[in-house]
């Protein structure tokens, strides 16, 4: 015989329950526009007011309804997260132009000679010749006073050229330091978004419905380090993660598998089939890497294969077959 009352346990447990889950999305929500990385304040400002709004539409909407509030958020996060890209891309190539720039306006200025400086050597020598013929015995003394200030002047205007030389070296290599620091930025974000191994590993031991998995092969990493150096290579994992993360829907989950990498992808393995042919056309290819201050482009041959796995006793047989293809 079921109990009233523990009936109304359950059920009043249960709207705890999902009051709490309630709370925690929109605080999850609230959090998202607070913490947001400031930019441009036209990117930044109408970001945290979708995501303000959508907060409070998520407080009045019914229960059975909230599933879509999340497709909602997914796209203000998809779309602040291209902006940004965007935003982060643009001065990149603003900084790496000006300092470019200045590069070549230091070098013309430590190897220009101008007709100014010929025209002064000219007046120098003609002043002291002059002031050794006897004919201007009487001025000599002044001749030769304005042929050392004519020196004077020369040197004055060496000194502030190589002091303007020095200011901007300074200012690129600051420049430099700032381009240096994005792309490391941009780094971290492409690799701080994959799990390693050992986890993904602990997560297919412990799903329990099975599922697909996308395993690509990236040839080119290990020529990279080769060909520029350790550096270079980093950065190029870095940035194919990035743009496999950017073709791949959002709840995928990508791991890095010693030098290949490892999707375990939510959709069934008819639709993976076209998905693989995707990242096989859009990962392979040449990668935008910065060198010494110059922009080096490696390539990537890029291989996916589909496999499916199934849970409990054959997930140690899928790991050995993935690693026989990483392998082969």
């Amino acid at each position: 015989m079921i109990s009233i009352r523990h009936s109304i346990n359950e059920l009043e447990e249960s709207e705890r329950l999902r009051a709490l889950a309630l709370e925690c999305y929109l605080s999850a929500i609230r959090n998202v526009a607070d913490y947001a990385v400031e930019l441009e304040a036209e990117i930044t400002v109408p970001y945290r007011s979708h995501v303000t709004t959508l907060a409070r539409e998520v407080e009045k909407t019914a229960p059975e309804a909230l599933a879509e509030t999340c497709g909602s958020l997914r796209g203000l996060l998809r779309d602040y997260r291209d902006k940004a890209r965007n935003y982060i891309d643009q001065l990149r190539g603003k900084l790496s132009s000006t300092a470019q720039g200045l590069e070549r306006l230091v070098d013309s200025m430590s190897q220009y000679d101008g007709d100014h400086e010929s025209r002064l050597r000219d007046a120098r020598k003609s002043v002291r010749e002059l002031s050794h013929d006897p004919a201007a015995a009487p001025i000599a003394h002044l001749l030769r006073g304005i042929g050392d200030t004519i020196d004077q002047a020369m040197e004055q205007f060496r000194q502030q050229q190589q002091l303007a030389i020095s200011q901007f070296l300074g200012e690129i290599s600051q420049l430099h330091e700032r381009i240096d620091a994005l792309e490391l930025e941009a780094a971290k974000n492409g690799l701080t978004k994959v799990i390693d191994r050992a986890e993904m590993e602990n997560r297919l031991r412990r799903t329990q419905t099975g599922g697909s998995l996308l395993l690509l092969n990236a040839q080119g990493m290990k020529l990279a380090a080769v060909q520029f150096s350790s550096d270079v290579s980093q950065q190029l994992a870095a940035a194919f993660a990035k743009r496999l993360r950017n073709n791949i829907a959002p709840e995928a989950m990508v791991a890095r598998w010693c030098e290949e990498f490892l999707v375990l992808h939510p959709a069934a393995k008819s639709e993976l089939v076209s998905v693989a042919k995707q990242l096989t056309q859009a990962l392979s290819g040449a990668y935008a890497c910065q060198q010494g201050g110059k922009t080096v482009r490696p390539s990537l041959q890029v291989g996916v294969v589909v496999l499916d796995f199934a849970p409990d006793g054959q997930i140690e047989r899928t790991l050995q077959r993935i690693d026989q293809f990483f392998k082969g």
